[in-house]
């Protein structure tokens, strides 16, 4: 069993090390499928509004379409989930790399984080918190107004109708990573398939058959690929600049909240699924190497609350990061609890190896 460095992931290329079971749920039979927790109080039927027609005849809407394109408006194209498993997928094929499971878990990681970042979660508001190690401090749903994306929808669900738990155990729950039959359920299955599919729908990937010998499978290739090189750009940047500038676009909107840092997660979270160097092939072997040091270090930073300051100086890659994060952080004082749930996560990842 591998265990973690103090720095950050000690197996970072490689694919082994996930766990059977995080694996499984991403092949899981959907007839097979133990269904989730949903709240007690969850009605059968949704809530229906009219307005005035033209002609004078009411025309009924569900008011959470209303509120799920609002909530799609405010935020990127897409997830971080999806920003992940895009980063991923060989472009051509349209499948991710057999020998690795360690997306599967960091996937369930980064679903913790878009909760937190959207506002629908938070460490739960408790000053003896402090006594326990971030990742093993108590969560809470503070807002449950769905997000309109399917699986986010579907943890925070499960989030609002159980017990407090803590960050790790949600990640655990929800690959698999439990003996806990009563608890089995919380387990969320095919995700790396239902992103795919989310991508197709939203323009980014199409989906075609491709034949494994004995089997068919689908797979989806890049329809889009500026998406994609979107994201190799934002990694670059950050990862090679002394001053890192992000560029406002429709995956990274200027008017959006922690633009900065959100980004950082996303390296941070690329980083423990082992799909980071992809990103990186058009660099040389030296600027590589000084990447993946670069992302060892904003995780060791960002892996604790508050956020630890950096000591790399004006000449150091991404020098102006530190007080531009800070800056943010600044200005979203109200958003802390959310802001260390993520901490939280990025504090799991650097547990991968051990964990899993």
């Amino acid at each position: 069993m591998a265990t973690a460095s103090g720095s950050g992931l000690t197996r970072r290329r490689g694919a082994g090390g996930a766990s059977s079971t995080a694996a499984a749920a991403e092949n899981g039979d959907d007839g097979s499928r133990v269904a989730s927790p949903v709240p007690k109080s969850a009605s059968s039927a949704p809530e229906t509004s009219y307005e005035a027609g033209e002609n004078g005849h009411k025309i009924a809407f569900d008011p959470r379409d209303i509120s799920e394109n609002t909530e799609r408006a405010k935020q990127p194209k897409l997830t971080l989930m999806e920003e992940i498993l895009l980063m991923g997928l060989k472009d051509k094929q349209g499948y991710l790399s057999f020998w690795n499971d360690n997306i599967s878990y960091a996937l369930r990681g980064c679903i913790v984080i878009e909760l937190a970042f959207r506002g629908r979660i938070s460490m739960q508001k408790d000053s003896s918190r402090r006594r326990f190690p971030l990742a093993d401090r108590l969560i809470e749903v503070v807002d449950d107004t769905l997000t309109g994306e399917v699986l986010l929808d579907e943890a925070l669900k499960m989030m609002k109708s159980s017990e407090k738990m803590s960050v790790s155990s949600w990640i655990d729950l929800m690959s698999g990573e439990t003996w806990n039959l009563m608890k089995i359920g919380y387990q969320l299955k095919q995700v790396r398939e239902r992103l795919a599919k989310g991508l197709v729908d939203k323009g980014i990937l199409r989906t075609e058959k491709r034949n494994f010998l004995l089997f068919d499978m689908a797979t989806h290739p890049v329809a889009d690929g500026g998406a994609k090189d979107e994201i190799r750009r934002r990694v670059r940047n950050v990862l090679t600049n002394r001053t890192v500038v992000l560029p406002p676009s429709q995956f990274l909107p200027e008017e959006m909240e922690f633009r900065y840092l959100r980004t950082v997660a996303m390296l941070c979270a690329a980083y423990a699924a082992n799909v980071l160097e992809n990103a990186l092939t058009t660099l040389g072997h030296e600027a590589r190497e000084r990447a993946f040091a670069q992302v060892d270090e904003l995780l060791a930073e960002y892996s604790q609350w508050p956020f630890g300051r950096r000591a790399g100086g004006p000449a150091a890659i991404g020098a102006n990061l530190d007080q531009v994060i800070r800056d943010e952080v600044n200005g979203g004082k109200d958003k802390e609890l959310q802001l260390e749930v993520v901490a939280a996560c990025l504090s799991v990842f650097t547990r991968l190896d051990s964990l899993l």
